[in-house]
């Protein structure tokens, strides 16, 4: 009650604006129906909401909002337009946390809970825990095809702790190849260890895998990071040939894969891909986590590594385990094992297809001149822009209150080439109630009337 008074008295919220029904509300915030029932019912008895049959609850008309006093000098234009405070978030890299499995997770944790032996709660094993491990390998072979056993695995907090760990060992060193377009968090850590990253060239069949044996700045590379299932961020699948020729190149010059399966799981127009990791389980370092299946929140991943690999990348790691709950690790093998993993991710891929579709349907109508780049695939699609427009629709985004990365954000400061002009939408995060509202604001910062090909 006391944050939709604020946004009502500030303004963030205007006259006549039409609150969620107090079920989704109440669905999106995890709490009773009746606890956000009587909330409404109380906001309209004060005189801040207005509820008809048939129209739902809406903010009561009333004076604007006082507008905030202007301290210091007079603006510069620059100040002038700067853009609201976004109201959508539709930044790429978040899944729907509305939608945790609460539930299933509690009970697992019971379960988990009751059958862990004395030791798992000591001081912790670095190697993770056995039960993740072994539930990690037969999941990982079923759902993914990677070859592994559970002493070649070992459980970190994610794919950014896997880069720092490998930073370590022999694996990571000097000089390595990463995708033209990628995340410069993952890059600046590599940097931070010492190590030069080369960006190796994309086009639609994803990272060009040949160049790694013939193009001048890729010698001396002896590691490449991929992410052949769905490229990030521009969303295209490793095609099966340079899949294999990264293989070639890799046993040819006794050189690594690191394969990062960030969203493996979430193929829409087909079956997921399997991983490379399963053409050469003793070249590939195969790397998951549950950030985008489950939640960042939890901090749980794995490293699939070579037989090589697993002393170094131990001792790289440390004696103790300070980095994963052993509760944690122990909930999870029980998710994994009574199946309540996989019927969380088929439910989560019904609903992001679901999403994926209703943006796909929105341009198609409001915003027909945008395309949508990429496989049918993962928690965010790239809207693909007229050359020398990106600014400007990130900017007039922005002006519609949407939160969004534009494509340059994600692009290797030494790429070659013509750069790419698009947007990068995240689709997973929005509430339910909110998405629809999120949408139209994208369709009409798109339209030919607020689009930058219109100015």
């Amino acid at each position: 009650m006391r944050a939709l008074r604020d946004a009502i008295r500030g303004g963030r919220l205007a006259p006549g604006t039409r609150l969620p029904p107090y079920r989704s509300l109440a669905a999106d915030l995890g709490i009773a129906r009746n606890t956000v029932a009587d909330a409404y019912a109380e906001l309209v008895a004060e005189g801040w909401l207005t509820a008809r049959q048939g129209s739902g609850t809406r903010v009561a008309p009333r004076a604007d909002p006082p507008r905030a006093r202007r301290t210091g000098g007079a603006r510069s234009s620059g100040d002038r337009e700067n853009a609201p405070r976004p109201v959508h978030n539709l930044l790429q890299g978040s899944p729907d946390a509305a939608s945790f499995p609460r539930t299933a997770w509690l009970a697992s944790a019971r379960r988990a809970l009751t059958a862990a032996p004395s030791e798992a709660f000591g001081p912790g094993d670095p190697h993770g825990r056995p039960e993740l491990r072994r539930a990690l390998a037969d999941y990982l072979a079923r759902a993914r095809g990677v070859r592994t056993d559970p002493d070649r695995i070992v459980i970190c907090s994610g794919f950014a702790h896997a880069l720092r760990l490998l930073s370590g060992t022999r694996a990571l060193r000097h000089k390595a190849a990463v995708e033209a377009y990628g995340l410069d968090f993952h890059r600046s850590l590599l940097a931070a260890a010492g190590i030069r990253t080369v960006p190796l060239p994309l086009d639609e069949h994803g990272a060009r895998t040949e160049e790694l044996a013939t193009h001048r700045d890729l010698r001396g590379v002896t590691t490449v990071l991929l992410t052949p299932a769905h490229q990030f961020p521009t969303g295209g699948p490793l095609h099966p040939e340079r899949r294999a020729t990264a293989v070639d190149w890799a046993r040819a010059s006794g050189g690594l894969i690191v394969e990062d399966d960030y969203d493996g799981e979430f193929r829409y127009d087909r079956r997921p891909v399997g991983a490379v990791q399963g053409l050469d389980p003793d070249r590939v370092l195969y790397v998951g986590s549950v950030s985008k299946s489950l939640s960042p929140a939890l901090r749980l991943g794995w490293m699939v590594l070579p037989d090589a690999l697993v002393d170094e990348a131990l001792t790289a790691k440390g004696e103790r385990e300070g980095w994963v709950s052993a509760l944690d690790q122990l909930t999870l093998a029980d998710f994994l094992e009574s199946g309540g993993y996989d019927r969380h991710v088929r439910r989560m891929r019904q609903r992001y297809r679901r999403r994926r579709d209703q943006l796909v349907a929105a341009l198609a109508e409001r915003a027909p001149h945008i395309r949508v780049s990429g496989i049918a695939a993962g928690l965010h699609a790239v809207l693909a822009l007229p050359p020398g427009t990106e600014r400007s629709a990130v900017r007039a985004a922005a002006r519609h209150g949407l939160a969004l990365d534009g494509l340059a954000d994600y692009r290797h400061p030494d790429a070659v080439g013509p750069a790419r002009d698009g947007v990068v939408v995240g689709y997973a995060a929005p509430p339910d109630h909110a998405f629809a509202g999120a949408l139209e604001a994208l369709c009409r910062a798109l339209t030919p009337g607020d689009s930058p090909t219109s100015r």
